[in-house]
């Protein structure tokens, strides 16, 4: 059960040249703008950020006060919005699918942690899918983890579905996002764990020092994850990261990949402090109802403003 992408559909193909080191299995089958990598890592990694190698190392001790990322593939600045467009397949059926992810200006704290809120919205064929308010924190080695998720999913203008996870809850574990450091060699980690729901993404570094090129811009020294489920062998998303920008596109690898996702940048913006104020009130609007739809989320703190 892979979680939301932050991203769709480039006119250009890509020429990859893979990082040395990373491993694929044998049953990936790469989509069509994904070639079979070749070998050769460009990006060295860095040794000075703290060793943090699984979920495990979760610890609140490890950050500070201030809501902050800004690990550089991951950049979560409030006011940022990014604008993925693309296609997917849902039962065989091609949909064209838009994904909206924005920051807010708010913070929750979760498991004594205070994390950045932001603001998914899934799109598909032109009506809204799923709406999901998703908790971010940095420590002070730089990882960034993933602290937990609240989604709606919708039929029309009906909710339908609200599986949450979140850190501290109903046995629920926060998973590394991004490694301060990553690196080919590191061994595959869990990106959370929600056993409520079924929720045990994990993911490995695919690729390193890469271009590509999207509607927005081109990107150098791209970092590709691939991402994938316990529960789905033979599928996997992979995730294109520009330093300083975060997701630039998606594809997908794998002769079990359903939904074979592709999707790129099309537009990355600055929100004006109105369009802001949009978000803020969205987000509260959101947390109002999870606390009225979901067990799981009725146990945490109310958001704050990060100015607070």
């Amino acid at each position: 059960m892979r979680g939301t992408r932050y991203i769709a559909v480039a006119a250009t193909s890509l020429t990859l040249v893979v990082a040395a080191g990373c491993t694929t299995s044998s049953d990936q089958t790469p989509g069509s703008d994904v070639p079979t990598p070749t070998a050769q890592q460009t990006v060295a990694p860095s040794t000075s950020a703290a060793a943090v190698t699984s979920a495990r190392d979760f610890d609140p001790a490890a950050f500070g006060d201030a809501a902050v990322v800004d690990n550089p593939y991951f950049p979560l600045v409030p006011g940022t919005r990014w604008t993925w467009e693309g296609h997917a397949f849902d039962d065989g059926e091609r949909i064209e699918r838009q994904v909206v992810f924005t920051v807010s200006d708010m913070v929750k704290k979760i498991g004594g942690v205070n994390a950045v809120v932001g603001l998914d919205l899934d799109s598909n064929d032109g009506e809204r899918a799923e709406q999901e308010i998703m908790f971010f924190a940095q420590d002070a080695g730089g990882n960034v983890w993933l602290m937990g998720e609240y989604p709606e999913e919708y039929e029309g203008n009906k909710i339908v579905k609200t599986p949450a996870w979140i850190h501290g809850s109903a046995g629920a574990l926060a998973g590394l996002a991004m490694k301060a450091t990553p690196s080919p060699d590191d061994a595959a980690y869990a990106q959370g764990w929600g056993p409520q729901i079924g929720w045990n993404d994990r993911a490995d570094v695919f690729a390193m020092g890469e271009q590509t090129c999207t509607p927005v811009d081109c990107y150098d020294d791209v970092l590709i994850m691939r991402e994938f489920g316990l529960d789905e062998p033979g599928a996997s998303q992979l995730k294109y990261y520009a330093p300083g920008v975060g997701t630039v596109r998606i594809g997908w690898l794998g002769p079990n990949e359903e939904e074979q996702e592709e999707m790129v940048l099309v537009r990355l913006e600055q929100l004006t402090p109105e369009e802001l104020d949009e978000v803020r009130a969205t987000v509260l609007a959101q947390e109002e109802r999870a606390y009225e739809l979901s067990d799981v989320y009725g146990n945490t703190e109310p958001m704050m403003s990060a100015a607070t």
